[in-house]
């Protein structure tokens, strides 16, 4: 109930500021935007654990905002459950307009291996978690925390977790080729594969 009055006034002070900026005529419109911006920033840093920076995808924020809680289903792909392959398929396609593969050993072989001093927002970790091949993938925030749909369903975890730590295998990010590829398939092309 807090999540969902707090996430409606965000959503209201946004539209307002929105439409504030869209009256004034002739005025620098560019420092309201950046304010709200930092705002919303702030809120997500608060409640996330995460330093957002001037760089940060708020999109990707918001987006993992909405799906914290979602309870987890394996092969689930709604917000009445979801597994951990299907919530980053979700989030590449919402945030990033991006299709990958549904399942956590197919979008590692999209990647390019990232050392975990050298994840990004936006790049993908995966783990071995009681296997010998990975099993399961999240998508890294910052400050080494990541979001992924865990057995207790989506949440914000770090990797300095002792759990995750000791399952973490390699982090990953999109090859350019891959992603250029994407990006010029067709949506007719990418239902045919």
């Amino acid at each position: 109930m807090k999540k969902t009055i707090l996430a409606i006034a965000l959503s209201l002070s946004i539209f307002a500021a929105q439409a504030q900026t869209k009256s004034t005529t002739g005025q620098p419109a560019d420092k309201a935007p950046d304010e709200q911006d930092g705002l919303i920033k702030d809120y997500f840093s608060q409640i996330m654990g995460v330093a957002l920076s001037t760089t940060s995808n708020v999109k990707l924020f918001q987006f993992v905002y909405d799906w914290i809680g979602t309870p987890y289903h394996f092969g689930g792909d709604s917000k009445r459950g979801i597994d951990c392959s299907a919530f980053t398929k979700e989030l590449y396609g919402k945030v990033f307009n991006l299709t990958i593969k549904r399942n956590s050993r197919d979008i590692f072989s999209m990647v390019a291996p990232v050392r975990k001093d050298e994840l990004q927002e936006g790049d993908l970790v995966f783990f071995k978690i009681h296997s010998r091949s990975i099993s399961h993938v999240g998508i890294y925030l910052g400050n080494n925390r990541f979001a992924h749909a865990s057995s207790r369903g989506v949440a914000i975890n770090s990797l300095d977790d002792s759990y995750y730590s000791r399952y973490f295998y390699k982090g990953g990010r999109l090859l350019d080729a891959f992603k250029k590829q994407l990006e010029e398939e067709s949506p007719d092309d990418s239902n045919t594969q």
